[in-house]
């Protein structure tokens, strides 16, 4: 997404231990580990800029000598990453999750020092390359194909400033708007890239999109209320399909998503004939099943998502 990074790959190195003495029977220092620690106002971007060469080893051990029998253990290395990381390996095994500041995950363990047990033989520490993978955290997040109106209307309600025109394939990267009630309680609402029809197979910026939602905790579906059509080789959908279309993208990707509490906004009332579609929209999302043959067999969701509340608006107006 332009210069937005939430992906970073590193490797990592924990520290060599320090040598015995065979002489006196000194053991050698074990060697630093590697840890990753969420903290506040860092971004992946930023850890990129610093550390161009993305290396992180920990500190060698002391090695024993007459002075001191047992060497000093190296220097643990610390990488300072945001909140709302994953810490994967390479084949994407889980090491840890960074949800809160202050959070810490060993990702590279320093060696042992040499003992009598290792003939005096210090050891190297372990290495291997890890992934930090950013999941931005919001408590709403705007959902919807391009064009929607999910720019405009996160513009309208807070001091956030997207990029809006009138084409599909505005947002580019994703946007984090504050809204500040009269009681001074905030909610973070997230506006990210337009789905489009497969995105759970990674068309377009599929994946990118549907991670973030993961770890949104409501979700904002926006459609447009008198339809949308993404391209001219495409079909045209209606709003009663796109909400569908929208369900089963969230629901191939992970089927849990589709049981997150949603709201439904319903945008572009300021169009003409938008009443009587808007009528329409509301029977046909009162009994789904009676209309679920408007849309192709593999597109119809195994779960309709129910919604709170739906919302007409205009976000123009």
């Amino acid at each position: 997404y332009g210069n937005f990074v939430d992906n970073l790959r590193l490797y990592v190195r924990g520290g060599s231990g320090g040598m015995g003495l065979p002489r006196l029977g000194g053991q050698g220092g074990k060697g630093g580990d590697v840890w990753v620690v969420a903290t506040k106002s860092v971004t992946l971007k930023r850890i990129k800029d610093k550390y161009p060469q993305k290396r992180f080893v920990g500190g060698s051990g002391a090695n024993s000598s007459v002075r001191a029998l047992k060497g000093d253990k190296g220097k643990n290395t610390e990488i300072l990453a945001p909140v709302g990381i994953t810490v994967t390996t390479d084949d994407g095994r889980i090491l840890g999750d960074l949800n809160t500041e202050g959070d810490r995950v060993m990702v590279a363990k320093g060696g042992p020092g040499g003992s009598f047990h290792s003939a005096f033989e210090p050891s190297k520490g372990q290495a291997k390359h890890i992934r930090l993978d950013l999941k931005l955290i919001a408590d709403l997040g705007l959902v919807g194909f391009p064009n929607a109106g999910k720019s405009s209307l996160l513009t309208a309600m807070s001091n956030a400033t997207p990029q809006i025109a009138s084409y599909a394939f505005t947002t580019l990267k994703p946007e984090i708007g504050k809204l500040m009630y009269e009681d001074y309680k905030q909610i973070s609402v997230a506006d990210l890239p337009g789905l489009i029809e497969g995105a759970h197979i990674n068309k377009g910026m599929g994946h990118k999109f549907l991670k973030h939602v993961e770890r949104t905790k409501q979700l904002l579906f926006v459609v447009d209320v008198c339809g949308f059509q993404l391209a001219s080789k495409t079909q045209f959908r209606s709003a009663f399909e796109a909400v569908q279309l929208l369900t089963k993208e969230l629901e191939l990707y992970k089927e849990e998503l589709v049981s997150k509490p949603a709201l439904l906004v319903v945008n572009k009332m300021d169009l003409p004939e938008a009443e009587d579609k808007l009528q329409e929209l509301e029977e046909q999302l009162q009994n789904p099943d009676k209309f679920s043959d408007l849309l192709p067999d593999d597109m119809i969701p195994k779960r309709y998502m129910t919604f709170r509340h739906m919302v007409p608006v205009s976000a123009t107006t």
